[in-house]
């Protein structure tokens, strides 16, 4: 049982949410790979002039996904890289090749992780960690041209 001493919450804020901003965000991939997306979508924030609400990310690819994460240790992910082709290796006897043998490993990673996510934001910020960052991963081997549709729901400046 947890004691009621270690608890904290701060009050609610309420705010009227009367805006809904979109963007199409392009990237470029270099094949398998890590894309720190976090300065984008901050930017993304600040010109939706986002005050309290919540930004949703949808990528709309079924090989590539998107996560948060760890941003202080490189490591981090190259460990996270390594376990996602541990799970699902290129030499997995996967019937689905269409694309070569990356296909559907990648196909598998994408399902592990995420297509979508919703971040708070709080004073026009993103309400992100201290050692959070939003990332694109690139599954497939070679480069490609990624899409992710952001949406910020709220109430603006």
């Amino acid at each position: 049982m947890t004691s009621s001493k270690s608890l904290s919450l701060s009050p609610p804020s309420t705010v009227s949410a009367n805006t809904i901003v979109s963007s199409l965000l392009t990237i470029q991939t270099s094949g398998r790979c890590f894309v720190d997306l976090t300065a984008e979508v901050a930017r993304f924030v600040k010109q939706a002039r986002a005050r309290e609400g919540a930004v949703a990310l949808f990528i709309r690819h079924t090989s590539a996904s998107l996560t948060i994460q760890e941003n202080a240790d490189p490591s981090v992910l190259h460990d996270l890289i390594t376990a996602l082709e541990q799970l699902a290796p290129e030499d997995g006897g996967w019937t689905h090749d269409a694309e070569g043998p990356d296909d559907m490993p990648a196909h598998i990673k994408a399902m592990l992780t995420a297509s979508s996510l919703q971040i708070p934001v709080l004073n026009g910020e993103l309400a992100l960690g201290t050692w959070q960052a939003i990332y694109l991963i690139e599954h497939r081997s070679r480069s490609h041209r990624r899409e992710i549709v952001l949406q910020f729901s709220g109430a603006a400046a």
